[in-house]
């Protein structure tokens, strides 16, 4: 497949499309700073934004799209149930306050933010009822490994239309993405860029020379090319435009290899098979 533009949409498996290119706002705190980043996004041509309650910002987020001129309907955006909201079943009430701080009547796409033990399951039920009466596009999870999949599909009819993971060159995880490409569930990357320590990678550096690219371009080149959406963030307005200055190159299938060995199963981030929060 050739994604060739910032324009360019996977499309999922409930045939709604999603943007192979997005923008993430984790850790950029509300008010005027997720306003400035977002905003400039959206001028820079990003057309998908990724929030979840936990990051406290969906306020600013809203504000920013509602004040952009853009069409609501031309942008995809992403929140995400918080694991407390999981344990105290109250998902539908979290997905009202989040959609009263976005300020919009929907989202395109709902996660489960994390696969809370005894609870994940429960969950994906309130998210059919989400779904189902249209104010999700689309249903999906984060975070989740092989065997928590397996539960979902073993227990609903509703197959998740995406599953948001750590993604980069330091782990890859094979299996979870055959897993999910059987089962027609969009994989997506989070931290696809380590927490900023691309930057130090040898083999990221040599093809940044070798592409006259920066090592962050190259390596979210590598996750285009692998079908993967990805959601760099920055609240730098040139580091944001940088990042979606990735479609006029592609990387040989010689250096998506050199990338694909740097794999040494490395989180930067909790790891799904044993958090605490």
């Amino acid at each position: 497949m050739k994604i060739q533009s910032i324009k360019d949409c996977t499309i999922l498996n409930n045939g709604l499309k999603m943007p192979w290119l997005g923008f993430g706002v984790f850790q950029i705190t509300d008010g005027q700073n997720v306003d400035h980043a977002v905003r400039a996004a959206l001028d820079i041509g990003y057309r998908s934004i990724d929030t979840a309650a936990v990051y406290g910002n969906e306020h600013g987020v809203g504000k920013a799209i509602r004040e952009s001129g853009i069409s609501r309907e031309d942008i995809f955006l992403t929140t995400k149930v918080w694991n407390a909201d999981q344990r105290e079943k109250r998902t539908l009430a979290a997905f009202e306050e989040s959609l009263d701080r976005l300020q919009t009547d929907y989202v395109d796409l709902y996660l489960i933010h994390w696969p809370v033990k005894d609870y994940y399951l429960e969950t994906w039920q309130v998210m059919h009822d989400i779904y189902q009466s249209g104010r999700a596009k689309a249903i999906g999870v984060s975070n989740f490994l092989v065997h928590h999949l397996k539960d979902i599909l073993s227990e609903s009819q509703i197959v998740p239309t995406v599953n948001q993971v750590e993604f980069h060159p330091y782990l890859v995880q094979p299996e979870l993405v055959k897993f999910c490409k059987t089962h027609s569930i969009q994989f997506e990357a989070w931290s696809p860029l380590m927490q900023g320590q691309i930057v130090d990678v040898e083999s990221a550096q040599k093809l940044a020379a070798k592409y006259q690219k920066t090592p962050a371009q190259i390596v979210l080149r590598w996750n285009l090319q692998h079908e993967v959406v990805t959601i760099p963030k920055s609240s730098r307005p040139e580091r944001i435009a940088e990042n979606a200055q990735i479609f006029d190159f592609e990387l040989s299938p010689e250096d998506m290899e050199l990338l694909n060995a740097l794999n040494q199963g490395k989180h930067f981030g909790p790891d799904p098979a044993n958090f605490n929060f």
